[in-house]
């Protein structure tokens, strides 16, 4: 799948972090000014006529579309961060990932509750991370309208993991394998 003719821009890294890892490059995607405008048309274009009083963007490569989403959306943007790296009061979620495990942070006072968010990341695979950011945003009474991602990897479950959760979940481009 790819609805908007974004995969061209979108590298492939083999055997990283880890063997028989196929790592889906997006910075390739960020760095081309045309790559980057679709990426971001297409998924604004998911979201019309919804209200977003906030765009959460988990680090790091959330925040680059975050900023940009919030700022078209004119709305807030709000940071999710790896353990340790955000000042102030900070609730925590821990996770699993496809090759690990790590800890999601927010700032406490960043949503108020009620609130209707734009959960946004560059690739969604086992939604471990995704599902960590969005437990950090109910947790504040958040309310979820859409998780965005550029990139599915659906044969590593996480975009199941979202359905399952009831959780509306739209992807630019989807590749197959790991």
């Amino acid at each position: 799948m790819d609805k908007i003719g974004i995969k061209k821009y979108i590298r492939t890294i083999t055997d990283f972090p880890h063997e028989g890892i196929m790592f889906r490059d997006v910075t390739t995607l960020f760095s081309d000014p045309n790559g980057f405008d679709l990426t971001i048309k297409g998924i604004l274009s998911s979201v019309e006529n919804t209200n977003i009083d906030k765009v959460v963007g988990i680090e790091a490569r959330g925040f680059i579309l975050g900023g940009a989403l919030a700022n078209r959306l004119n709305c807030g943007f709000v940071p999710i961060r790896k353990s340790g790296k955000l000042p102030g009061s900070v609730i925590s979620q821990d996770y699993e990932l496809e090759y690990g495990h790590d800890t999601l942070e927010i700032h406490l006072d960043s949503i108020e509750p009620g609130e209707t968010v734009l959960l946004i990341d560059d690739l969604l695979a086992t939604g471990g991370t995704a599902e960590a950011g969005v437990k950090l945003v109910e947790k504040l009474g958040g309310n979820i309208v859409s998780c965005n991602f550029i990139v599915n990897l659906p044969d590593l479950g996480g975009s199941k993991k979202l359905a399952d959760l009831g959780l509306s979940t739209h992807f630019l481009c989807s590749f197959s394998g790991t």
